[in-house]
């Protein structure tokens, strides 16, 4: 297979309707997002029947736009590559479907291709990856630990045990009562506070590369129980910047831990809470400290795009690894099964 072939990538997992044009898994031509916050954050989070909804309005014109934007046709394109999953399964059905039909239609290859996957390689949009690596997954829906011995393939070390970090960022967002989505509030308060609220850290079994984010949550609905039944008024900055503190340092800890401990020769950030201003400049300084090289993608890429989708979709391309037209939408797709057959 060529390396310079276009790719028209499809990405609906959640709220996002996105669709990108990508050169050779490495160039983005065009890149275009139809988001949906302004609609979910009356209900303090996404609905999916809404969303579903949203995505069948939008994905036509959003195809369009991308192809304009590129300056191409249907005919310039080799491949249509869909995010099969992790996701909503509503929304997924969305962009399958259009892929499916282009796929049908044009008589292209269809690439199914994996959501975190997809985060993972937005960071070849930017940069070199040098294998092997390890990739700190930080999402809404996720937060792993990602060894990558090689071009993809992927081994997960750590994950989870109950809230992924953006999810809990968004539920003491709430409890702070500020709007949806609550990450880049509590994170541009905890850069103001002066003060900072120490909360606990959960590091787990000592061995252990996995996190858990309940027993936090739980901690800051606490002080402001607490807070409520003294009568005495709330610090939010620094409560926000003890959240974050404690996120942030566990974040870091355990993945400078894994690089040194699998003989990674990188660590890439990527997820949608790899814009939190905090975790950058602190995984920064504390890569640049220990002489460990940091991939992180600039902000447009971090959040749910389709030009990631194209990044990793490529990899199935070069192998040759195509998708049938039965292909269903997959909301626990595993991330070590769809690696790329070497």
């Amino acid at each position: 297979m060529t390396t310079n072939e276009l790719l028209l990538a499809i990405e609906t997992s959640c709220d996002e309707t996105a669709v990108a044009v990508v050169r050779g898994g490495r160039e983005i031509i065009s890149s275009v997002i139809a988001s949906q916050i302004q609609t979910h954050e009356q209900f303090g989070g996404v609905v999916p029947e809404i969303a579903s909804r949203q995505h069948v309005e939008s994905i036509t014109l959003i195809m369009e736009q991308a192809l304009s934007e590129a300056g191409a046709t249907f005919r310039d394109i080799s491949a249509i590559a869909v995010t099969q999953g992790p996701g909503l399964v509503g929304a997924l059905l969305v962009g399958i479907v259009a892929a499916k039909s282009l796929s049908m239609a044009l008589d292209l290859p269809l690439i199914a291709t994996h959501h975190i996957a997809g985060h993972i390689y937005a960071n070849q949009l930017v940069h070199d990856i040098v294998y092997p690596s390890v990739a700190l997954v930080v999402s809404g829906g996720h937060t792993e630990l990602v060894v990558l011995e090689r071009e993809g393939e992927f081994r997960i070390i750590g994950q989870t045990r109950d809230d992924a970090v953006g999810e809990a960022y968004d539920k003491v967002a709430r409890a702070l009562q500020f709007p949806y989505p609550g990450g880049p509030h509590i994170d541009r308060l905890a850069f103001e506070a002066e003060e900072e609220i120490d909360l606990p850290r959960s590091w787990l079994e000592p061995d252990s590369y996995d996190f858990s984010f309940s027993g936090l949550k739980s901690a800051v609905l606490a002080v402001i129980n607490q807070t409520k039944m003294k009568g005495e008024v709330l610090n939010r900055g620094a409560l926000a910047r003890g959240f974050q503190s404690s996120v942030i340092h566990v974040l870091v800890e355990k993945a400078l831990r894994a690089v040194r401990e699998q003989g990674a020769r990188q660590l890439l950030l990527c997820g949608g809470v790899a814009a939190n201003k905090g975790l950058r400049a602190a995984l920064t300084a504390r890569c640049e400290a220990e002489g460990v090289p940091l991939l992180i993608p600039p902000l447009a890429l971090c959040t749910d795009n389709a030009a990631m989708i194209g990044a990793a979709a490529h990899l199935k391309w070069k192998s040759g690894e195509f998708t049938p037209l039965d292909m269903k939408a997959e909301p626990g797709l595993s991330l070590e099964n769809w690696a790329v057959r070497h």
